[in-house]
């Protein structure tokens, strides 16, 4: 299936060429909350809001789009009105606002539990868009459409890049000096903690002191992704994720420490914004697979539900594992 489209005469230059429309499909990964997240500087001095997103490569969102003659952007399942605003603002922005067609979205990501599925499929929807038309969109001006379809955004479209990202801004202020270090996660969540509606909520009004935490933490993980220091990264997550108890409080923070101590996890890390958290463990100890089990047996026995383990760059390790 294919149409020949024609762009706009206000598109730049790079768009200006008649376009055969195609077939297009759009992949994003997704996230397990966050390692850090608070107020970061700009070069200018100038506070933004500000988060870097563990990644949770194992799962993700696969859309493609269907060019048709009708007059709109559908999506299948219906509804997921977000995704198809963004494949309307990618259009848009390559220069062609008159396509029409339907969003076919395929997830293996739970919705509603803060694994960032609005998000994925709004990220997958853009890039099927921009593969549609055989056009490139930079990572910049995806990031600008995602917070444009849906208010903010997560980091998503750096995949396992670290990054420092201003979720409602949609920019980078910082690019983390390498990979994230080696690391087993051991994730789940607590019935007695409810996703909430982060954009209906006031944002955390942090106090100086605070800010002057994320200051330090900011080198920290700088240090941490550089030296590819595991240990260090979940001290650093440990503490964002002690900041966060003032503003969203996990009911059962304590429980999750005393698991990580424990079983010899190196850092906690939570979603800031909904139930998921989860124990570090250092990839290159030499028990490390012990240790995940025994963390995940832990959880378990403690009454977390949806247990997951999973990895982030260890080579030849194990697909995200749901049997507990």
């Amino acid at each position: 299936m294919s149409f020949t489209i024609f762009s706009n005469s206000h598109a730049s230059a790079k768009c200006a060429l008649p376009r055969t429309l195609q077939v297009g499909v759009g992949r994003a990964i997704a996230h397990h909350g966050e390692l850090l997240q608070g107020v970061f500087s700009d070069e200018d001095g100038r506070l933004h809001r500000g988060l870097v997103t563990l990644p949770l490569p194992q799962i993700g969102s696969v859309v493609t789009f269907w060019p048709d003659d009708s007059e709109d952007i559908r999506t299948r399942p219906e509804n997921r009105s977000k995704a198809a605003c963004a494949a309307k603002l990618a259009f848009q922005e390559l220069g062609s606002p008159q396509v029409a067609g339907c969003l076919t979205i395929e997830t293996s990501i739970p919705i509603g539990y803060g694994y960032g599925s609005s998000t994925a499929d709004v990220i997958a929807a853009i890039r099927a868009a921009a593969a549609a038309i055989g056009a490139d969109l930079n990572r910049s001006s995806i990031c600008r459409l995602a917070v444009a379809a849906e208010t903010a955004s997560d980091a998503l479209v750096f995949d396992e890049q670290a990054v420092i990202f201003a979720q409602r801004e949609g920019r980078v202020l910082e690019y983390l000096p390498g990979d994230y270090p080696a690391l087993h996660v051991v994730g789940f969540s607590s019935r007695d903690d409810v996703p909430v509606d982060t954009l209906a909520m006031a944002p955390a009004r942090y106090e100086s002191t605070e800010i002057e935490t994320f200051r330090v933490l900011r080198g920290l993980i700088r240090r941490a992704i550089r030296e590819q220091d595991a240990t260090l990264l979940g001290r650093v997550s440990t503490t964002s994720a002690t900041i966060n108890q003032r503003y969203l409080e996990k009911r059962h923070f304590r429980t999750l420490m005393q698991i990580c101590e424990n079983g010899g996890g190196c850092g906690v890390q939570i979603s800031h914004s909904g139930p998921l958290m989860g124990v570090l463990v250092d990839a290159k100890a030499y028990d490390a697979m012990a240790r995940v089990v025994g963390i995940a047996t832990a959880a378990r026995d403690s009454g977390f539900t949806d247990i997951v383990t999973f990895s982030v760059n260890v080579d030849g390790a194990p697909v995200q594992n749901t049997s507990w």
